[in-house]
């Protein structure tokens, strides 16, 4: 018979996760700041741009609701489901929207860090539904005073917690007489949110009128623009008509691109259908100059269409893309690094080395995402394109993998990313990029640039000189400048000046070697993985602070007894700078190291025991990280935590300089305590 378990006390000490708030009370009371999670849940990760109003043009906004919310990606730290869902086409968006039937829904920061990194604005939801949401508008909207209060509550999380606004969804009735409270509570909290984070929006959902019935519109007219205009826009119930979107446009006059149509993926009563004709949508509101709000693109997850995950989801956002086009454009400021990671994998790798061959899942360590063109034959002689976390990684737990079949004269080009990279001759740049290839697979990196005459000129870095036969009008070799190997991977660097050229184009080009003996009617297997790409001014470097510049500490220790004279260890650890200033991360490895023999040895004056290698633990996006039921042996004498800095730029510091805390497991864990030290 199953014990059941405890109810969840967010007070107390747990692995850290992300959670709604589910009723007014503990929403007024401000009860979640102090909560033991509420320290992880903060974003890390700024806007990357769109800090002001949105473009004025149509816009993407994507509505996040699979599985009721807070599923893998609750898990603050990662967990072990590399098969879980996640989205890599952010390229394609401009507002995220995460979604749960929970009274208010706080994004998981691992959504918020990632979208912010590829510019895509995030909001949480507001929601009340049903008698019980009715009851809770009564003591929402009770006074002016009341709506007001609720409304700073819901700004002052989102400025907490890093993200960008709310969605506002009442769906039930509301009494005719609290309609002006209803209103002040929106615009209220469109005001405050405006000044305590710059371009952030609240969304008003099509669902109550003006006159408090639940009567869905389907478009913007008298009964729901009361609303619209006392926010940033309109979010459309999906079961529109032909003519919807034309004449919400026609009211909405100058802010025509603030009504967001809505589309439900899984089609229910949504013009096209939905999932594979949701384009057919998409045109039709591009064509009327209005935006789309697309509702629970997780079906291709939740479905399981064939004939995989990565597949179908690439397939499906493909459709958007030939619809919809790009709307965003990354890199546009230095430094740049991606290395494909799309946050899950197989293994964890630093600079070609595996740090963890167990599988993982954490969003928040998705880097920059390729915009890789979907191609869906299956043709053996075409080469395919995919970015692929079972093959071996350079950094993180990912890749882009080229395989297939090219021959001798032929060269494949594919697109890696679309920048808007304003360059200047007192600013050269330097450009990395790793591969692991056979020897008949070369991959260089293909880069074209505009003028402000508008010339086009494209330059080829390649590691061997048969890059010179492609010396054509098309363009220019260019030799890299080093070459270095590591654990298997070729690591290529070249440094760049382009006076008042604009990048606006990185893609691969892979070819064969001119001594390659194969004849030239003959197709040869071509495999090779891109690892990451990097571009950085040469006049910047990435330096660490040292490890006596940083205060690191264990909180909440706690030793538990373990089977066979064994321990388990839970705690908290912090670190911080001494001089923020200094230095500002985003990332961080943390590390454990075991300290175990009874023979010691001296180093100057202090005595230690002889050390394993330090064992990878997992990844941190805030200033903490929570071991959770760490086994330590019976005959472990000292813990040792390493705190691993990351750069933006892709670098890392060295272990032996990083900030470490030495834990006397013999002096606390003799004890079992709960405690602090």
């Amino acid at each position: 018979m199953s014990v059941p378990l405890p109810p969840f006390d967010p007070t107390k000490p747990s692995t850290p996760i992300s959670f709604p708030i589910k009723t007014l009370q503990d929403l007024e009371s401000r009860s979640y700041f102090d909560s033991f999670h509420f320290s992880f849940n903060r974003s890390s990760v700024s806007l990357r741009r769109n800090v002001g109003s949105l473009p004025e043009r149509s816009r993407l906004l994507v509505c996040h609701d699979m599985k009721g919310g807070y599923v893998d990606d609750k898990w603050v730290q990662g967990c072990g489901n590399n098969n879980g869902f996640a989205i890599w086409n952010w390229y394609l968006m401009d507002v995220f929207v995460y979604f749960s039937h929970s009274l208010v829904t706080l994004p998981p920061p691992c959504w918020t860090n990632t979208a912010h990194r590829h510019g895509v604005k995030v909001l949480g939801t507001f929601i009340t539904e049903w008698d019980e949401g009715k009851a809770t508008c009564k003591e929402l909207l009770k006074t002016e005073e009341s709506a007001k209060m609720y409304a700073e509550r819901l700004a002052e999380l989102a400025a907490a917690l890093g993200f960008d606004g709310w969605l506002l969804n009442i769906e039930n009735v509301i009494d005719e007489v609290q309609i002006p409270n209803l209103k002040t509570f929106v615009s209220h909290l469109t005001k405050v949110m405006h000044s305590s984070v710059p371009g952030s929006l609240v969304i008003w959902y099509d669902s109550v009128t003006v006159h408090g019935v639940l009567a869905w519109q389907d478009q913007l007219t008298e009964e729901n623009k009361p609303f619209f205009d006392v926010c940033d826009g309109i979010f459309m119930n999906y079961t529109w008509k032909e003519n919807y979107p034309k004449a919400s446009a026609k009211i909405a006059g100058d802010r025509k691109y603030d009504v967001y149509m809505g589309i439900d993926v899984f089609g229910r009563g949504s013009f096209g259908g939905g999932q594979w004709t949701a384009n057919i949508a998409l045109d039709l509101l591009k064509k009327n100059d209005v935006s789309a709000a697309m509702f629970a693109p997780g079906w291709v997850y939740e479905t399981e269409q064939p004939p995989d995950y990565h597949t179908a989801q690439n397939k499906w956002w493909s459709l958007v893309e030939k619809s919809w086009g790009i709307v965003q454009r990354y890199p546009e400021s230095l430094p740049f690094y991606s290395d494909f990671n799309q946050g899950l994998g197989s293994h964890v790798s630093l600079g070609g080395r595996t740090l963890s061959d167990a599988p993982w899942y954490n969003i928040s360590c998705q880097n920059l995402q390729p915009f890789l063109e979907f191609n869906e034959a299956k043709n053996s002689e075409i080469l395919q394109v995919t970015v692929d976390g079972r093959e071996a990684s350079y950094n993180g737990g990912g890749n882009v993998c080229f395989r297939g079949k090219l021959k001798r004269h032929e060269k494949f080009t594919a697109r890696l990313f679309k920048p808007q990279l304003q360059l200047s001759s007192d600013s050269p740049i330097s450009l990395s990029y790793s591969v692991k290839s056979d020897k008949r697979s070369v991959l260089g990196i293909l880069l074209r640039f505009s003028s402000s005459s508008q010339e086009t000129n494209s330059l080829l870095m390649a590691p061997d000189e048969s890059i010179h036969r492609f010396g054509d009008d098309m363009f220019l070799p260019c030799l890299l400048t080093s070459t270095q190997t590591k654990s298997d991977w070729t690591v290529h660097e070249t440094n760049i000046v382009l006076d008042g050229h604009t990048l606006t184009e990185i893609s691969a080009l892979c070819y064969r070697p001119n001594n390659d003996l194969s004849e030239e009617t003959n197709t040869t297997e071509y495999f090779a993985l891109l690892g990451h790409i990097s571009i950085k001014s040469q006049q910047k470097t990435n330096i660490f602070p040292p490890a006596s510049s940083w205060i690191i500490e264990a909180r909440n220790v706690q030793f538990l007894p373990g089977g066979s004279g064994s321990r388990t260890l839970s705690c908290k650890l912090e670190w911080r700078l001494k001089h923020p200033e200094d230095s500002v991360f985003t990332r961080y490895n943390v590390y454990a190291e075991t300290l175990k023999s009874s023979e010691y040895r001296t180093r100057k004056v202090m005595e230690e025991p002889r050390s394993d290698e330090k064992v990878f633990l997992g990844t941190a996006h805030v200033d903490a990280y929570y071991v959770s039921d760490m086994v330590v042996g019976s005959d472990v004498k000292k813990l040792r935590f390493v705190v691993q800095a990351c750069g933006e730029d892709g670098s890392w510091q060295e272990l032996d300089a990083c900030p470490n805390l030495l834990v006397d497991v013999e002096r606390f864990g003799s004890k079992f305590c709960c405690g602090l030290f």
